[in-house]
């Protein structure tokens, strides 16, 4: 792997390269990024999550960087990037911020000044975390440290909110503390560094604004690359709900005259009617009412915003104002983007229950931004244990914008000196599979229930429960089991309760997931069911985990508008959209979910998937080419049987 990362940067073309669980790929990148930022580049390394981010920054690079300045005699400096929101704001710390009375009255905080063992209930509670933070900030600010969150002392959501601002209503160099900005202060050391580390979310925004959230850089390393796109269209996404133009009236009332105040509250009112009377799904010219409504919305956001812009000078900053006047601006540009209805974009009515409804505009496809904004910018790579789709690289590299006709062979040289920041360039790349060093096909079995009937809409079956209780009871526990809802996940786990005496099983939602997943790890025989987010965001090797249950193929919802837009996109241009946007959907949870049975060379067990259509469907090749080659089995009783075998030897 790092033979190839390293003659990607060398010629200045993108990889795409499969890294296996257990490779050591943190590595197999770093150690060549970082030899080559020591030639003058700069590398920036982006990962899916902040908790991936700290790991490379506090484990991985440091021990890089030291193997580098032992060969070479000088050791690369490298610098972590995150939102604003993750450091403390000077202004919000030391009063002078927006909204602090919302949270806080004066009583609170005196209260909270006498000790935090005096708080006679929440709200001086929230005090006393916020005074712990003020003063951490101050010690932070004199230390000339970067007040990152994860660095605090212990505190809630609320009271971070307290001491800390988001990018839009921050007021830049207007600012009376921007000397001493902990967020400029990480970019500043960000631009002298040679590796910069930051997330999927940042380099989307800084590719989508060329905002210099990151510093010029010259190559690009994206680890947990199979999340980018998901990643990408997040941050591309905006929200409208009629509370949102609501609450800019009502905080901008101070510096709005009535007409602009009631412009948008009448504005609110007339999209909260337009949603109420357009049934939930993709939007569209023939919605004309909704489409009027939010046009109605912009034009007042336009306004509102055009009068809360003009403040006061450096020295009589006004935050309230700017924040504001922000948030206005924010509605005035969804509403223009979803008012406009662009093929590009695709708008939909969504409903909560509690919530109401409201508004979200997605990109098509991000294809063409992560093309043009990083791929042309930067010699590019792209790393994950789950590149290949249906055992090939071409389904991710259309994802992120690269075509198949610019695949270079094996032993193909690469053109020499791309061009950059141009789109329509051939982007010259490769996929490289470094393997495992996982004999999967002794160390796993995969079975699949071949004789269950296929899933309905009503729910996991009688017949898929009693296999669930014949598999749990063989593996003796040690079991994650991975269900496409909350329904069915917390019927699996009440019917293995009724029908299992022994070990718990635990259930997603009954406590927070970081203490569920501390007792699966920590207490024999335990089982752990749960949903999405055990997917992928849950590591533990050993004994732990000796068998994996997935109650079906992970399809995208069919009534997503998204999933739908795109479907019909990819038809249009003589595509199977089912295959190119489902299935592939479909395979790539499947291998996340397959993934955490083997996450060592000493592990052992079975990855039972309850959905006959995995060996039925004509899809179900190109699904069982995503996994990883574990030895196969339709046969219930053998399955059972090495289960036992196992756990006995266990």
């Amino acid at each position: 792997m790092a033979d190839a990362v390293a003659k990607a940067l060398a010629e200045g073309t993108r990889l795409l390269v499969q890294a296996g669980t257990g490779t050591g790929k943190s590595l197999g990148y770093l150690a060549p990024a970082l030899v080559h930022a020591g030639d003058g580049g700069r590398v920036v390394v982006a990962t899916a999550t902040l908790a991936l981010q700290d790991q490379l920054a506090t484990k991985d690079v440091p021990a890089a960087a030291r193997a580098v300045a032992e060969v070479t005699g000088r050791r690369p400096v490298a610098a972590v990037v995150k939102g604003r929101a993750n450091h403390a704001c000077l202004m919000r710390a030391r009063g002078s911020a927006p909204e602090q009375s919302s949270l806080l009255t004066a009583g609170d905080l005196a209260g909270a000044a006498h000790g935090a063992g005096r708080a006679r209930d929440a709200e001086s509670a929230l005090g006393a975390e916020v005074l712990a933070l003020r003063a951490w900030v101050e010690e932070q600010a004199r230390a000339h440290a970067l007040a990152d969150r994860d660095d605090a002392p212990a505190h809630s959501g609320r009271a971070w909110a307290q001491v800390s601002i988001g990018s839009r209503e921050c007021p830049g160099a207007r600012c009376p503390f921007h000397d001493e900005c902990f967020a400029e202060t990480a970019r500043a050391r960000a631009r002298e560094a040679d590796l910069v580390i930051t997330n999927h979310a940042l380099l989307a925004i800084d590719a989508m604004n060329r905002s210099g959230v990151l510093p010029e850089y010259d190559a690009v390393i994206i680890d947990e690359a199979h999340e980018l796109t998901d990643r990408v269209t997040g941050a591309a996404s905006e929200e409208l709900t009629p509370r949102q133009v609501e609450r800019v009236a009502r905080r901008g009332s101070d510096w709005l005259d009535d007409d602009a105040s009631l412009a948008l509250l009448d504005a609110a009112d007339a999209l909260r009617g337009a949603l109420e009377d357009t049934g939930t799904g993709r939007v569209g010219a023939a919605h004309g009412g909704l489409v009027e409504a939010v046009g109605t919305v912009r034009d007042a956001a336009r306004r509102a915003a055009g009068r809360l812009g003009r403040s006061g000078s450096r020295s009589q900053v006004e935050p309230e104002r700017i924040a504001v006047a922000a948030a206005a601006s924010e509605v005035f540009e969804t509403a223009e983007r979803m008012a406009a209805l662009a093929d590009a974009d695709v708008v939909w009515v969504g409903e909560h229950e509690r919530l109401g409804r409201w508004l979200t505009v997605a990109p098509l496809s991000v294809a063409g931004l992560l093309r043009a904004a990083v791929l042309s910018r930067a010699t590019t790579v792209l790393t994950s244990a789950t590149l290949t789709l249906g055992g090939s690289f071409e389904t991710m590299a259309g994802r992120v914008g690269l075509r198949a006709d610019e695949r270079l062979g094996e032993d193909e040289e690469a053109p020499r000196a791309e061009p950059r920041d141009d789109p329509d360039a051939r982007l010259s790349w490769r996929g490289v599979d470094v393997g495992s060093p996982f004999d999967y096909a002794r160390q796993g079995i995969l079975y699949t229930a071949a004789h269950l009937d296929r899933p309905g809409r009503d729910g996991i079956g009688e017949d898929a429960l009693g296999q669930i209780v014949e598999l749990v009871r063989a593996a003796g526990g040690h079991t994650l089991g991975l269900f496409s809802s909350r329904r069915a996940a917390e019927t699996a786990a009440a019917h293995a309760r009724r029908e299992l005496p022994g070990p718990p099983v635990l259930c997603q939602g009954e406590a927070q997931l970081p203490e569920l997943a501390r007792r699966f790890a920590a207490e024999p025989g335990t089982s752990l069911f749960g949903t999405m987010s055990l997917w992928q965001g849950i590591d533990v090797p050993g004994d732990t985990c000796r068998l994996v249950i997935i109650d079906r193929i992970p399809f995208p919802r069919p009534d997503d508008p998204l999933v739908q837009a795109r479907q019909q996109a990819a038809a249009r241009a003589g595509g199977n959209g089912f295959m190119q946007v489902a299935a592939s959907h479909a395979a790539l949870l499947l291998a996340q979910g397959a993934g955490r049975l083997i996450r060592s060379v000493d592990d052992r067990g079975v990855v039972a998937i309850l959905d006959p259509r995995l060996v039925r469907a004509r899809y179900g090749p190109y699904l069982r080419r995503s996994l990883p080659p574990f030895w196969t089995t339709t046969d219930l009783a053998r399955t059972i049987g090495a289960l036992r075998r196992l756990s006995g030897s266990a």
